[in-house]
């Protein structure tokens, strides 16, 4: 794969070098990472190949090299050992679990076309040195990362040091005024300081008593070493006369310490380009060593951000079938019982669609038509329509969701689908940014698409080419369809790795379809009593904005940061909030933080005002989405969640207000449409502790869900040993904070802030929890402690997370991944048992031959309309389904409720 990176293409006058010293860095990176958790299935200890290759990730991202190269030390025997038996002498063997990891870090950089760099009877440290004095001559800039000091030596104009200070993730840039600043004295003469106090990792003892800042101060008046030596007799005191007794040490150190800088080297500064990534070989190798796909992902995104990392584009052949051909194509083609990879050209969204092209790729054999609606051939529109409900033609779709809307509006039936790849590498890494088709393709297969073809065809067309203008949306489209293909062999592979192929089938993929029909179905509003309670928020919006103006005295934009800042923080005086960029915050947290320490006026309008406005904007936005029938489509999002929740957009459904009386009202905007009577809500009761009950086995909290008693009362009686009569109602708000928290990875300090409570009682609270509950601790504990080892945190049904920040020298990604650990098992699991829930109600209902059906899922509730005559029928399957939904060791409890509209449903 040719380089370059994008974001150097037009620096063609700037060539930045980046020079690594191999064995330092590696060695740094083996500490900062604990070796258990990173070992193969063979044995293989791997924590220093992983820091290092992470850590030149992010140099490459961070600092956009145009030339890289590595230097190793050859052995610990060198040109200095031969001088001075003892140098380095004092450093320890290492570690059994470090042995080897070296050369598989030149396994991977050989891989990432990254050039190292040996030389015999020298260090790493004499290569930098030379391939920097060589680099300057050629006028480059030069970036030494090592964690050696006697590279400050080296640092001057356009010779930067990278300096770890925490493990490797944490670098400081120590260019000549940080030297100074830290040492007292300019790069040019830190040998000469390094000669005087010594350095204890070369076992390179310094004068006894002298420390940085007094041999500062000697160089400052004399230099340099031969200076000082020449003046000898002027430096009194103890520390003189240590000098002068250590004067033989100072002379030696100052003669080893220096970095030589005219090596002969097989590579010169300009030939350490990267040009060349052998894609296969970074998978080999990263496979062998059991990388798993976040550290990949990351090495494709900085090698090429915005475009695919692929070394060539996908092979296709473009043929088109011709208008009247369709069936016999694919009665040829694709009618054998061999998996077809279909993609489909077209718009949709909003609960319709339209379609205008399709294209297959089936064993080796591709073609492309256009299906426009009103010039497509009948027999080929019937043919078409025919293959696709055809059960027994396997086909793959990548992100099938949106198809299904186009081929449902044009009166067709898909059935036969054996696999989404979208849906397949979520499953596979549901942690990933994108499952863009272009993006999978250069993921996994090293391929790039023909993405282009679209805006060439248009411009094309523009130009009169329309024969050009077919041949390039045909090219476009019989790409993805092959792409598909392809990412179907790899994933499936991946799928049975990760023991999810049972979920794509049994799941995501029958989910998938169900929402598309939920997405047709929409969702009734009342647009008259919307219109009403637009104009209500509107005066009340009104009203509380000159409440406001009266008691600051004028006018101000109530939304903007900065007229707040002056109001709140000059003309008010109120106590500063968080300081920022633009001043101090008038975010929603801090301003709610300072209503409480306040409780002025001004504050509580201008809260009002914010709640109203949102409200309204809520309002405003729902009326121009609601189609001819007064149906509002929402689109569920299936792969954005990293814990397998459902999400909605455009719009949110899943987001409506329910916590104020005010934004209540809104719901009840929503309601039964033509031919149904009513909505039905159903959700399960507490189902993240239930889950945590389940999963922790806690004898204490499994009891509470069979007492049949309030579970926070019971929870809060336990922990505190008081009597359930005696829990009063802020100690129930605290436990339940409480034990919500710890399902979702909250911390001593987060749950202080969340109950405004100090850190010491919080904590303390916990442990009382603890203390009674002790299965949720070990539950805890052991969640983070399994998942360092697998790798992955693990649903009820399953489902996986994958977590390689865990194992982070970086404390903040790995108390981050430590909170997804504790969160991911139970709000995944109550992700999938709502979605199984969801699957069983809709085919019992289909069973049953009801009408009533299926509109919104939201979290862990479900939204129904209700055809006349049904309810009771329709309560006992829906009881039914979700109570079946999984089976736990305490009892699902199913609430349902029925009205005229979603709010008056609720229960």
């Amino acid at each position: 794969m040719s380089w370059p990176n994008p974001r150097l293409a037009g620096v063609s006058n700037s060539q930045r070098l980046l020079l690594l010293d191999g064995h330092s860095l590696a060695y740094r990176a083996f500490f900062a990472l604990p070796a258990e958790n990173f070992v193969t299935t063979t044995g293989q200890s791997t924590n220093a190949v992983y820091g290092f290759t992470s850590m030149l990730i992010n140099l490459l991202r961070d600092e956009e090299p145009t030339h890289v190269g590595v230097a190793f030390d050859l052995s610990r025997v060198s040109f200095r050992t031969e001088s001075y038996a003892e140098y380095k002498a004092g450093r320890s063997k290492s570690p059994d679990e470090f042995k080897g990891q070296v050369s598989l870090i030149q396994d991977v950089l050989d891989a990432m076309g990254i050039r190292w760099l040996t030389k015999e009877n020298y260090e790493a440290d004499d290569i930098i040195a030379t391939l920097t004095a060589q680099a300057r001559a050629d006028g480059m800039e030069v970036l030494i990362c090592s964690g050696d000091r006697d590279s400050y030596q080296l640092v001057g104009d356009e010779v930067t040091v990278l300096y770890p200070v925490q493990g490797v993730s944490v670098l400081s840039r120590m260019d000549a005024p940080a030297v100074e600043d830290k040492y007292g004295v300019p790069p040019n003469r830190y040998r000469h300081l390094a000669a005087l106090v010594g350095e204890d990792s070369d076992n390179l003892p310094g004068i006894p008593g002298v420390g940085p800042k007094t041999a500062a101060k000697w160089l400052t008046a004399y230099d340099t070493v031969d200076g000082i030596i020449e003046h000898l007799d002027q430096i009194k005191g103890k520390a003189g006369q240590s000098l002068r007794d250590h004067l033989p040490s100072v002379q030696r150190n100052f003669e080893l310490n220096q970095l030589r800088d005219d090596l002969e080297l097989d590579l010169a500064p300009g030939q350490l380009t990267i040009d060349v990534l052998d894609g296969p070989a970074v998978n080999k190798i990263f496979d062998t060593l059991q990388f798993r796909g976040q550290i990949r992902d990351r090495l494709n995104a900085v090698l090429a951000p915005d475009e695919p990392a692929v070394a060539e584009a996908i092979e296709i052949d473009v043929e088109t079938i011709p208008s009247g051909e369709m069936g016999a194509w694919l009665k040829d083609n694709a009618s054998s019982g061999m998996p077809t990879a279909v993609s489909f050209r077209g718009s949709w969204g909003r609960g319709t669609g339209e379609l205008t092209g399709i294209a297959f790729s089936v064993d080796g054999t591709t073609a492309y038509a256009d299906i426009t609606s009103d010039t497509v051939d009948p027999d080929d529109d019937k043919a078409l329509g025919q293959w696709l409900a055809d059960a027994k033609q396997p086909k793959i779709v990548h992100d099938v969701k949106g198809p299904l809307l186009a081929i449902t509006a044009r009166g067709w039936e898909l059935a036969g689908l054996v696999s989404d790849t979208a849906l397949a590498a979520y499953l596979v890494n549901p942690g990933r940014r994108t499952f863009d088709l272009g993006a999978l393709s250069s993921a996994y297969l090293h391929r790039e698409l023909h993405t282009e073809a679209q805006a060439g065809a248009e411009q094309l067309t523009l130009d009169g080419g329309e024969d050009e203008a077919d041949e390039a949306i045909a090219a476009e489209q019989i790409s993805r369809a092959v792409a598909t293909g392809q990412l179907r062999d790899v994933l499936d592979g991946e799928l049975i790795d990760r023991n999810a192929a049972g979920l794509l089938a049994d799941m995501e993929l029958p989910l998938a379809q169900m929402l598309a029909t939920m997405e047709g179905r929409g969702i009734a509003v009342d647009l008259d009593y919307l219109q009403e309670l637009s104009k209500q928020f509107g005066g009340e919006v009104e009203h509380v904005a000159s409440e406001a103006y009266s008691i600051i005295g004028h006018e101000i934009n109530l939304g903007s940061p900065k007229q707040l800042q002056v109001v709140l923080f000059d003309e008010l005086g109120l106590p500063k909030t968080k300081k920022i960029k633009s001043g101090y915050t008038t975010d929603a947290d801090a301003l709610k933080g300072l209503l409480e320490q306040t409780e002025h006026p001004f504050l509580v309008a201008l809260m009002r005002h914010r709640d109203i406005s949102r409200l309204k904007s809520v309002v405003d936005g729902l009326m121009p989405l609601a189609d001819d029938a007064s149906r509002v489509h929402t689109t569920f999002q299936q792969t954005i969640a990293a814990t397998g929740r459902l999400s909605s957009t455009d719009p949110n459904l899943q987001n409506v207000p329910v916590r104020s009386a005010e934004g209540r009202q809104i719901r009840r905007s929503f309601v039964p449409g033509a031919g149904f009577e009513s909505l039905m809500t159903a959700d399960y009761s507490q189902i993240e502790m239930r889950i945590m009950a389940h999963l922790s086995g806690d004898a204490g909290l499994i009891e509470a869900f069979n007492s049949n008693e309030d579970l926070h009362t019971f929870v809060a009686a336990r922990a505190y040993r008081i009597e359930p009569k005696d829990v009063d109602g802020e100690t129930r708000r605290r436990i339940k904070a409480m034990s919500y928290g710890l399902a979702y990875g909250l911390s001593a300090f987060g749950l202080s802030q969340q109950l405004r409570i100090t850190p010491a009682e919080a904590r303390e609270q916990m442990e009382a929890y603890f203390e009674r509950f002790g299965g949720v601790r070990d539950y805890l504990r052991n969640v983070v402690a399994e998942a360092r080892v697998s790798g992955y945190t693990e649903t009820i049904m399953g489902r996986r997370r994958y977590l390689p920040d865990l194992n982070s020298d970086n404390r903040q990604r790995r108390e981050m991944a430590e909170r997804m650990a504790l969160n991911a098992p139970i709000q995944g699991s109550a992700a999938d048992i709502i979605k199984v829930a969801m699957l069983g109600v809709e085919r019992a209902l289909s069973e049953a031959g009801v009408q009533s059906r299926v509109l919104l899922q939201v979290h862990d509730e479900l939204v129904l309309e209700i055809a006349p005559g049904e309810r009771e029928q329709v309560e006992a399957i829906v009881h039914e389904q979700m109570a079946a939904a999984a089976d736990l060791d305490v009892p699902m409890e199913v609430s349902v409720g029925v009205g005229p509209n979603w709010e008056d449903a609720a229960h």
